[in-house]
């Protein structure tokens, strides 16, 4: 490799990004303009409704039967804040006006002829005559219940409403107090028997770490996906879309110089972004701190003195660190994913499963008692958040930050290989119409037969997502197993009507097609074998993430436990088996396969197909599944076997909800939940045995 022809590649791919207005407008002037107008504009609103609530005045209507206790209390509520007020500032004058019912109809000469008390009170409230409604019921002791009547959607009535509840719980606590001390005893030691001494040994510095420590990682990982995401579509598909690839790779320099040159270009911009957002993020940050310094800022409880901003010293140098490493990975991925493009427009909707995948993986920061292990620290996108959050509450040593960095670098250098074996792939980089979306073409023009294009596949993964988010997830809310059902009817439906109305083959695009018996059984060995390595790898994330696992299994249970043992098999077990593999195996994957090679195919399809299950810590478990069925499919020719697998994949989980331990129990090494080393080494041992057998049966065959 030349250095100087990359340095001149480097030179030629920087200008051509900084030539993008859009682009310069989202690394640069975005970064330092978003964070100052997102934390000015809310405070200048929040000011805004604070100054507005002490400067109104709330009407109370009052219906009681207690004397006039609460109307002299509320009078004196008001007076008392107008003179606290007027001390600290006299534009602040907060009122409360006192009405009763009947003087309010007489004063203002309402005509109530035909309508009840309480629809006039509520005309009153909806027109904002009144802010709140206050009336008492006596029970058969005469005990009084004080009922107050609001519009929670009026800012004034809402504000009134808490207005009145405070003093009623005032004077509530006042009459206990007077009661206890008509019996002849201490109300102090009544209401208060013993004392409360709460002692945090938190440093300041560790309280705002804790803070920093669940919003910074998150905001770094996407404003590095933001930042890599335009210049990388810009020097991929971009390039191919202004039609200057062609003319690249006519001269006289390497596929590899191109790719370091573009990597270093979308690496340097991912850089910038973070950095700039960094800064703009300090700024605010400083400007807090003076603020909370501020004599107001103390008198409202606010109290920052002796905090060191030099103890984070360490914790911003890894930042930097990570924020590198990160830039490198994160590059190359997206990077990867926008070359399969041929314009900015098709880059664009490729990137957007990758962007939901980062930013589901950063809410992991949120998620609290989890620590980043030397296992997580090779979790990508994971590992970054937790290295970041662990080191802004000094937890965090120097192996695992260094196990963190050297895995992000080195998956940067797998997706650079993985890139230069797309630009050695004139299939990948010129493609002849195989991604065109033919859902809006004229029915009359569609040709009868084949199969979806990958742009037929990539509407239906977007569409069919949004359709089973929202209306799946309304199915299962409404009609719990049942809904599972619709859910699943819902997914085979999409497909199958997108089939129809295409005109496209039903047999080639579900591929269903007959099968040998003995591809069959090489089927049935692999997908044992990658059976068996999922198991391993949820064996790992229950180690990681017991609690939330617990969690997930209980939802399941609990939804399946009030039905039949075999309509939760029909509904859990053959239902997905048939609506998930037409969709996944079925309708996407033969989109993808007519544009993509075979491992592209699988893996997006696997990722997809993980993606759609909605659950962070299955995603990978879930994938490879997914990864298993899709090979099978291509090896065997047909959708059968997937489908039979899948079956019986979800089977082994309905019998482990009903019958629990009886798995166990039977197989041992593969289900105990206390797996061992050396079980899982041995179990691994037997899985990737059976994965190549498997694969060996399968392509003899073939």
């Amino acid at each position: 490799m030349r250095s100087k022809v990359v340095k001149l590649l480097l030179k030629k791919e920087l200008l051509d990004v900084f030539r993008d207005r859009k682009a310069v407008i989202m690394l640069v002037l975005v970064p330092i303009l978003i964070y100052p107008l997102i934390f000015f504009g809310a405070f200048a609103v929040m000011t805004m409704i604070q100054s507005n609530m002490e400067q109104g005045e709330y009407k109370i209507m009052l219906d009681v039967d207690d004397d006039g206790e609460l109307a002299s209390r509320l009078e004196a509520y008001g007076e008392k804040e107008s003179e606290k007020s007027s001390s600290t500032d006299a534009s602040k004058t907060e009122k409360l006006s006192v009405v009763t019912y009947d003087d309010y109809i007489s004063s203002e000469k309402i005509d109530t002829t035909g309508k009840s008390q309480d629809d006039m009170v509520n005309e009153f409230l909806q027109k904002e005559e009144i802010d709140v409604y206050v009336t008492t019921e006596a029970d058969s002791n005469g005990k009084l219940t004080y009922k107050s009547k609001y519009v929670s959607s009026i800012t004034d009535s809402n504000y009134g409403e808490t207005v009145v509840n405070k003093v009623l719980g005032q004077m509530s606590a006042d009459q206990m107090k007077a009661t206890i001390e008509e019996a002849g005893l201490d109300a102090e030691d009544v209401t208060h028997p013993f004392k409360i001494d709460r002692k945090d040994i938190a440093s300041k510095e560790q309280s705002a770490g804790s803070l920093l420590g669940m919003i910074l990682p998150f905001m770094l990982i996407v404003s590095l996906l933001m930042g890599t995401m335009y210049p990388a579509i810009d020097t991929t598909a971009g390039e191919k879309e202004r039609g200057t690839l062609e003319t690249l790779l006519t001269l006289p320099v390497r596929n590899t110089e191109i790719i370091i040159a573009k990597f270093l270009t979308v690496a340097f911009m991912g850089i910038i972004s973070a950095l700039l957002n960094i800064l703009s993020m300090a700024v605010m940050i400083i400007y807090v701190l003076k603020l909370m310094q501020s004599k107001m800022a103390s008198s409202m409880g606010f109290d920052i003195s002796n905090f060191h901003v030099s103890t984070f010293v360490p914790a911003m140098i890894v930042t930097v660190l990570a924020v590198l490493a990160f830039s490198l990975f994160i590059s190359a991925i997206t990077m990867c994913v926008s070359a399969f493009a041929k314009s900015y427009k098709e880059a664009n909707n490729y990137i957007t499963p990758l962007t939901l995948i980062v930013m589901l993986t950063g809410y992991i920061g949120f998620i609290p008692n989890i620590n980043l292990t030397n296992k997580m620290a090779m979790v990508p996108v994971a590992n970054i958040c937790l290295l970041v959050k662990e080191m802004l509450l000094f937890k965090a040593d120097m192996g695992v930050v260094a196990i963190v960095l050297l895995t992000n670098v080195l998956y940067a250098g797998i997706a650079i290989m993985f890139l230069g074996k797309i630009y050695n792939s004139e299939s990948v980089l010129f493609d002849e119409g195989r991604s065109n979306l033919q859902l809006f073409e004229k029915r009359s023009n569609m040709v009868k037969g084949g199969v979806p294009t990958s742009g037929d596949a990539w509407f239906l993964v977007f569409f069919g997502m949004i359709a089973y988010l929202y209306v799946g997830s309304m199915f299962q809310m409404n009609y719990g197993i049942m809904g599972i059902l619709y859910s699943q009817l819902l997914i085979l439906a999409l497909p199958l009507i997108y089939v129809i109305y295409t005109k496209k083959s039903i047999r080639k695009t579900y591929s269903f097609n007959g099968f040998r018996p003995l591809k069959f059984l090489g089927a049935l060995i692999f997908f044992i074998g990658v059976f068996l390595a999922e198991n391993i790898f949820t064996s790992l994330m229950y180690e990681l993430f017991p609690e939330q696992l617990d969690s997930m299994n209980q939802g399941m249970t609990a939804t399946l436990m009030g039905d039949n043992f075999l309509v939760s098999i029909l509904i859990i077990a053959l239902a997905p088996a048939i609506c998930e593999e037409m969709m996944f195996r079925g309708f996407i994957f033969s989109g993808f396969r007519s544009r993509y090679k075979i491992v592209a195919s699988v893996i997006m399809v696997s990722l997809i197909f993980g993606i759609y299950h909605t659950s962070l810590i299955r995603l990978v478990p879930t994938a490879m599944l997914g990864a298993g069925f899709a090979v099978i499919v291509y090896y065997t020719g047909s959708i059968f076997p997937s489908m039979v697998m899948h079956f019986l994949n979800n089977s082994l989980a309905v019998i482990a909800m009903y019958y629990p331990g009886v798995l166990e129990d039977t197989f041992p090494l593969i289900f105990s939940e206390d797996m061992t080393v050396l079980g899982s080494l041995v179990v691994g041992a037997i899985s990737v045995i059976m994965i190549a057998g498997g694969v060996t049966i399968m392509r003899k065959l073939k």
